[in-house]
């Protein structure tokens, strides 16, 4: 696979400096960045798929009718905690 750049980005020496400082023994600033945009795409489709979900969920319950209460929501989420604790129990 062919690889592609991003854009050069200029900063304020201070924010390269913060940047630097944190970085972990053989990290490159390079890398630091990479990852930091991967960070962002991840929690930017996350954020994109929650909102859709959740919009398709508010068109659903208004076109059934069905809605559920905030203990109902928690009441199951509770059954799934509880059921994956005693999965991840068993298997160790």
């Amino acid at each position: 696979m062919k690889t592609a750049t991003l854009p050069s980005l200029r900063v304020e020496p201070e924010l390269r400096q913060a940047a630097e400082d944190l970085l972990k023994k053989g990290e490159t600033l390079s890398a630091f960045v990479e990852e930091a945009v991967r960070r962002d795409i991840r929690r930017r489709k996350f954020r994109k798929d929650f909102l859709a979900e959740a919009l398709a969920a508010e068109a659903e319950a208004e076109a059934t009718g069905v809605y559920y209460s905030a203990e109902e929501v928690l009441k199951e989420l509770e059954e799934i905690v509880s059921q994956a604790e005693a999965k991840a129990k068993a298997a160790s």
